[in-house]
């Protein structure tokens, strides 16, 4: 990446910054999760979840794992082993409260869509929750109000969109 913008795979070393960024962002919400649901979810997909870093700075991280279409992880609840579907549930992406407004969010979701289609999936869903339905509208995902979504928060729904 350039502009001193990069995006890797997940590292063991990473764990305590993704944690930080997950409580700093879902925590006030009643929507964290402990570290050790956060690490199911890459253990399930690792070639799916990555970190992103400005300079030295873990900046934001994007956890995503196969899913059947219309179903989506349990809150707060350990993961098994990954499903095999063609779709690709977005679990979570997160950028660093001080890095937001810089369009990186977009870059992690850039990114996770090539890898998504380079592996052959075809379809992406995920949970909007916070009031982020706007910003996932606006990069393709449509509601599905017929999914319920319990755990994620009163507002939360679920969206999908083609590959």
């Amino acid at each position: 990446m350039t502009g001193g913008v990069r995006i890797e795979a997940v590292s063991s070393g990473d764990w305590p910054g993704i944690v930080r960024l997950e409580t700093e962002s879902y925590a006030a919400k009643g929507l964290s999760e402990r570290r050790s649901v956060l690490e199911s979810r890459v253990r399930a997909s690792p070639e799916t979840c990555f970190v992103l870093r400005t300079g030295r700075h873990l900046a934001g991280y994007v956890l995503a794992l196969p899913y059947p279409l219309f179903r989506f992880p349990a809150f707060d609840r350990p993961e098994g082993p990954a499903y095999t579907s063609g779709n690709l549930h977005l679990h979570d992406l997160v950028i660093a409260r001080d890095r937001r407004g810089r369009g990186l969010a977009k870059v992690l979701l850039d990114r996770l869509i090539v890898t998504a289609r380079s592996r052959r999936y075809d379809r992406m869903s995920l949970i909007a929750v916070a009031g982020s339905t706007a910003f996932w509208s606006a990069n393709g995902f449509r509601p599905h109000p017929e999914v319920p979504v319990p755990g994620y928060g009163a507002d939360a729904g679920y969206l999908s969109r083609a590959l």
